[in-house]
């Protein structure tokens, strides 16, 4: 499995690049909680964070493409779980149709509600994919330690970072095994048969964990996260985070004062 599929483009060179982990940490938490409280339906607001978020990614010179391909991973999981929003939402009725008895209708302010969540959660993928490929995960790791995270959960994200690709590549094995002998048969031989593989990548996982756990412990570790170079803010910092902090925060406001 590839290692590098979430900070595949943290090596180029750009300003977005040479900025501290926690100053992009920062940004990032301000820019989603500014389109998180956006109010329902407000598309200016939204092409404006979106074209913000353009900027960044052109500054970055991450692959607009990659960066996109990756954000719309998230769009099917949202609208499966908003999809009921336009036909539970009381307003004005757009359409209907009768199944049986049950007479379904679709709703402007469902569908404005279902629009406006799709949105959000693209622009807050949008923003977290560029933190991610601009960054290292072990520096951004070491910037959220700085910034006082709770160390279980930073131990938690490291983990599954390092081991994902382990589970994953054991995955594959097992698979290939099951195919090398002719896998079929009915149907519930076959739920039986990858119950049984997801029992055994548990039990493995779990048994992997107590060990490497015990061989961490033996070598002195103690839960803080481990860089070669030292983080520190520089001016370019300072103007960044203030300056791309303070147009959000006033976007924000003046986009829920005028609404």
């Amino acid at each position: 499995m590839n290692r590098s599929f979430l900070d595949k483009y943290s090596d180029r060179k750009s300003v977005i690049h040479r900025l501290d982990p926690r100053t992009k940490f920062l940004v990032t938490v301000v820019f989603i909680l500014m389109v998180v409280i956006m109010p329902t339906a407000t598309w200016y607001g939204f092409a404006f964070y979106l074209a913000v978020i353009t900027g960044m990614v052109l500054l970055s010179r991450v692959p607009l493409l990659y960066v996109l391909k990756r954000s719309l991973l998230i769009l099917p999981f949202i609208g499966i779980t908003a999809i009921s929003v336009p036909f539970v939402k009381q307003g004005e009725v757009m359409g209907s149709v009768s199944i049986g008895l049950w007479e379904i209708s679709v709703t402007r302010t469902g569908l404005e509600i279902f629009a406006s969540v799709l949105a959000k959660a693209w622009l807050s993928a949008l923003s977290l994919i560029l933190l991610t490929a601009t960054t290292r995960v072990v520096d951004l790791l070491k910037g959220l330690e700085q910034l006082r995270v709770p160390r279980v959960l930073i131990m938690i994200i490291s983990f599954m970072y390092r081991y994902i690709f382990v589970l994953t590549d054991d995955m594959m094995r097992m698979k290939q095994a099951r195919d090398s002998r002719n896998f079929g048969g009915r149907r519930m031989w076959q739920i039986k048969t990858i119950g049984n593989m997801i029992g055994t990548l548990f039990v493995r996982s779990y048994e992997r964990g107590e060990r490497v756990y015990s061989a961490m412990l033996a070598r002195g570790y103690d839960g803080s996260t481990k860089i070669l170079c030292k983080l520190s803010f520089s001016a370019m910092d300072f103007a960044f985070g203030i300056i791309l902090g303070t147009i959000l925060l006033l976007s924000g406001i003046w986009v829920n004062i005028v609404r």
